[in-house]
């Protein structure tokens, strides 16, 4: 009997650290001003099925995002919509959104709170994009693997889901700090959509 629980124990253990429960945590993929920050979720990669995910609407509402369909969708992921790097990328996609459209669809999501994404919006003139909330649920953090365990917040990363509903192009940005490779998700988006 000892000696099936010693096993257990053992088996336990090497699962912990080799790929059983604390697998979804992954270290060193972003930095946050050189910091080793630690992403939940899986690592997801082009040509997977990209996630259903639901997050809140500037009203309140529920928004729920499901891939396929037809359409070619852009998911840009930030921090906070309330800091530089954060705001540039987010009104860098508002105005290409509608150079893409109708084809490309564009989802902004943060952390932050809809109020003050609905008065970013407002202040930027973004109209061209759906920004919604993963603050209730960490639901889109978690499923497409960006949320940072240390700080709460999304990590930077930008996603491709083809009109296929499967990943074309998952942009995660080393250094949280950094802007993401516009033209490389750009260039994939025109490709997935047939532009």
């Amino acid at each position: 009997m000892a000696t099936l629980t010693v096993l257990a124990a053992v088996l336990f253990a090497a699962g912990c650290c080799c790929g059983g429960a604390g697998s979804a945590d992954r270290q060193g993929v972003v930095t946050m001003r050189g910091k080793p920050l630690t992403l939940v979720g899986p690592q997801l990669k082009a040509g997977d099925a990209a996630p259903s995910f639901t997050a809140v609407a500037a009203d309140l509402s529920t928004y729920h995002f499901a891939p396929g369909g037809g359409k070619t969708w852009i998911i840009s992921a930030v921090p906070s919509v309330d800091t530089p790097v954060c705001s540039i990328q987010t009104k860098r996609f508002n105005d290409e959104a509608a150079g893409l459209a109708p084809k490309v669809g564009l989802i902004a999501i943060s952390m932050d709170l809809p109020f003050a994404q609905k008065r970013w919006c407002a202040a930027e003139g973004a109209k061209n994009l759906q920004v919604v909330s993963d603050y209730r649920d960490r639901a889109f953090g978690l499923a497409y693997g960006v949320y940072i365990k240390e700080n709460g917040l999304l990590a930077r990363s930008v996603f491709v889901v083809g009109p296929d509903g499967r990943l074309a192009l998952v942009h995660i940005v080393p250094e949280l700090t950094s802007e993401p490779d516009y033209d490389t998700v750009l260039a994939a988006a025109k490709k997935a959509a047939g532009l």
